[in-house]
């Protein structure tokens, strides 16, 4: 069926209501509708605890009818489950609470009897309440004791239809009778604020450098924010696990007449491994007339004016290794140089010069035309689906974070007419996560309703970090690290909508985890096209900082959720490094529908480094790296498939679409290792790839062909780096 009755506010009186007052159920329906607002002082009354958290049903009766639609606040939406006896819906709290009532609004397809149960783990449950003549409308019950999972365990129906809820709403309250987290604070020492009279600006960007230039795998963690105003003579040059931002909602609120720098110096002039930094929301007046960014990869630039040009190549014009830019205006030309790959999204470009590899660009204005294989350059005029990074800034002397509203087909920066369009938040709705902060405490301000805000540090979690509620935001500064202990899950997000993860690092562990960071539990079916959960500037990192290992490292089981620009490495350098020292099979499986890729960097997995399950996915930008220390073609061997390729779509798949793709081999322990491709993908009329390459580097390994067996072989290349190519697919 695809729909039985109406909404209860159009279908019901309020005479029907029962064990409730009137005044009781217009306090219940206003808190189901209204976000819950975190709490600051102590929990004196019961407060709406499910909305918007992780919910899951023994059935549905399609995806439309999912669990989240019960928790969403919205009467409009329901779930509905399988039209037989026996059915249930249950809520993760994401901690336990002290139970106070329940509201349970039905459609048209209630229960006759029912149990509300609860659980402190999702399988031993106890009932609580017992109804045995239900007659449908909304039901206020009254629960005691308390639980984590709470579940509506629908026993015999009252209808042909199935069991059906608009709302299940669980009251009650968390944390004891105690004080709750406060929101808001300092940013804590790591953090660097500047205004204009700030005095020794250029010596404290220097000393940080100093500890920063060359630290690849250190502890240290940086963040500089510079107030609006003007900023005369400054070098800010950037390394490791730093980032620069402005602390205006536009660019043009702080401006740096001087450079924020990025070369290669600590590393002979290769600028292949200048990672994890980051410059955003500031307006540039480069000293020589053009500034210099050589960066790889986890290297955003967001929301930047630069009133000249801009080189992406290191002093010398030594090899770099890829990067990203998004939502900025570069008035001069860019010069791209000795850059392998590059993506840019949604800014406004003078010129650009070179193509090496792959450059891909979707929304920009000024970008070159599409001229795949030569010029190796790939442009969509816009960008199907876009939602800018959330970021810090100060409105008069109170700090806020601005969350930039949904684009759909943009092209050209968010604030090129104005001011940017999107919420502001004030800190106070934060907590700002320290050093030292435990995972209990982290969710326990989750579960307040606060959002985070990560400051500069390194984050140890001996249990997972649980984003339940809707529209959560989870900001770090400073490239905030987070590290999984004794194998836990770093981070889940419920499927609710518009969750935003941005601007952090999370690194393996020496106890395997299954995996690093899911969006979404397994089956998720909920819709959030209209809102979906965005990852921006979240890097993921097994070994190379000291052993670490994951089964897989992220996995999207969530719709239309975008990720943009991320960098999911098995390390080929560094400390803990080896075929099985930090094992990790996957790197990034994609189980949800409509899901966009923009700026998607894998590399040096196991197995497969990307898979994809979910219809209508998309990707605009991949950029791969096989394993370079597969000790044989025996390791690598997928059955009769030699290799496993870089990003695989399943056949089982009907629709897909991607742009601008590159894998690249570098076998260094067996030069003779052959893969048979670097992409894999059913044959169908849905399914569509443009522009693909692949690259042996200096003939250590090669590929048969690019995708399928389509694309010529690299082994006729030999030693030459010259890529093979594929203009369309099929």
């Amino acid at each position: 069926m695809s729909s039985v009755g109406s909404p209860p506010v159009l279908r019901r009186p309020a005479s029907r209501v029962r064990r409730a007052t009137v005044g009781a159920l217009v306090t219940a329906l206003a808190g189901g509708l209204l976000a819950l607002a975190p709490a600051t002082t102590a929990q004196a009354a019961p407060t709406l605890l499910s909305q918007g958290k992780n919910a899951t049903a023994s059935s549905t009766e399609g995806a439309a009818f999912s669990a989240s639609a019960a928790v969403d606040g919205n009467l409009g939406t329901r779930w509905a489950s399988a039209w037989q006896d026996a059915q249930w819906i249950q809520v993760d709290l994401g901690s336990s609470a002290t139970l106070s009532h329940a509201v349970l609004t039905w459609e048209a397809a209630y229960g006759r009897s029912y149990d509300i149960q609860a659980s402190e783990n999702g399988t031993d449950w106890r009932t609580v309440t017992s109804i045995s003549a239900g007659d449908g409308g909304t039901d206020d019950v009254t629960l005691s004791g308390t639980g984590r999972y709470i579940r509506m365990n629908g026993l015999t129906r009252a209808t042909g239809y199935g069991f059906s809820l608009w709302e299940f709403q669980v009251y009650g309250t968390t944390g004891g009778t105690g004080p709750t987290l406060p929101g808001g604070g300092d940013l804590g020492p790591n953090v660097h604020v500047f205004d204009p009279s700030t005095p020794g600006i250029q010596a404290k960007l220097d000393q940080v450098f100093q500890q920063q230039e060359s630290a690849q795998f250190g502890s240290g963690r940086h963040a500089f924010l510079f107030k609006p105003g003007t900023y005369n003579g400054l070098n800010a040059q950037i390394g490791f696990y730093t980032q620069i931002a402005g602390l205006g909602l536009r660019p043009g609120d702080t401006t740096i007449n001087g450079d924020v720098t990025v070369d290669a110096g600590w590393f002979n002039g290769n600028a292949t491994q200048n990672f994890w930094r980051g410059a955003e929301g500031l307006t540039l007046n480069p000293v020589n007339g053009t500034d210099r960014w050589a960066v790889s990869q986890a290297s955003s630039f967001r929301r930047m004016h630069v009133k000249g040009g801009l080189n992406l190549a290191p002093n010398g014009y030594g090899w770099a290794s890829g990067g990203y830019i998004a939502d900025s205006k570069i008035d001069g030309q860019i010069g791209n140089y000795s850059q392998q790959q590059w993506y840019t999204r949604e800014s406004s470009i003078g010129g650009w010069s070179n193509s090496v590899w792959n450059q891909t660009f979707s929304g920009v204005e000024g970008a070159p035309a599409t001229s795949f294989p030569e010029p190796r350059y790939t442009t969509l005029d816009t960008t199907p689906v876009s939602r800018e990074k959330p970021y810090l800034y100060l409105d008069g002397n109170e700090y806020k974070v601005f969350a930039p509203a949904k684009r759909v087909n943009a092209r050209g920066t968010s604030w090129a007419n104005g001011a940017p369009q999107g919420e502001s938040i004030p800190l106070s709705q934060f907590y700002v996560v320290k050093p030292g902060a435990t995972a209990a405490t982290i969710n326990q301000a989750l579960a307040q309703g606060l959002h985070l805000l990560f400051t500069p540090g390194v984050y140890h979690v001996d249990q997972t970090i649980n984003v339940n509620r809707a529209n959560t935001i989870v900001l770090g500064l400073g490239l905030a690290t987070i590290i999984p202990d004794n194998g836990v899950t770093a981070m889940k997000v419920a499927d609710v909508d518009g969750v935003r993860l941005a601007g952090f690092l999370i690194d393996a562990g020496p106890v395997n985890s299954p995996t690093l960071l899911e969006l979404g539990p397994q089956n998720s079916a909920a819709d959030h096209a209209a809102n979906p959960t965005t990852v921006q500037d979240v890097y993921v990192r097994i070994g190379g900082a000291g052993a670490g290992k994951a089964t897989t490292s992220v996995v999207v089981n969530s719709d239309d959720a975008i990720i943009d620009h991320t960098w999911v490495w098995r390390a080929d350098h560094g400390e803990g490094v080896g075929w099985e020292t930090n094992r990790a099979d996957y790197g990034v499986r994609v189980n949800g529908d409509d899901v966009l890729a923009t700026g998607l960097f894998v590399e040096h997995f196991n197995k497969y480094d990307v898979e994809w399950y979910g219809e209508r996915g998309r990707t605009i930008f991949y950029q791969n790296e096989k394993a370079y220390d597969a000790p044989n073609q025996a390791a690598i061997q997928n059955g009769t498939t030699k290799g496993y390729a870089a990003y695989r779509v399943d056949d089982s798949v009907n629709t897909h679409e991607a742009w601008g793709l590159g894998s690249y081999c570098n076998y260094n322990v067996d030069p003779t290792i052959v893969q048979d491709h670097g992409f894999k993908a059913p044959v169908k009329p849905g399914v569509r790839f443009h522009s693909l390459l692949v690259v042996s580097l200096g003939g250590m390994g090669h590929y048969n062909h690019v995708i399928n067996d389509t694309g010529a072989s690299t082994i006729p290349a030999g030693t030459s780096t010259v890529p093979s190519t594929v203009v369309s697919f099929p």
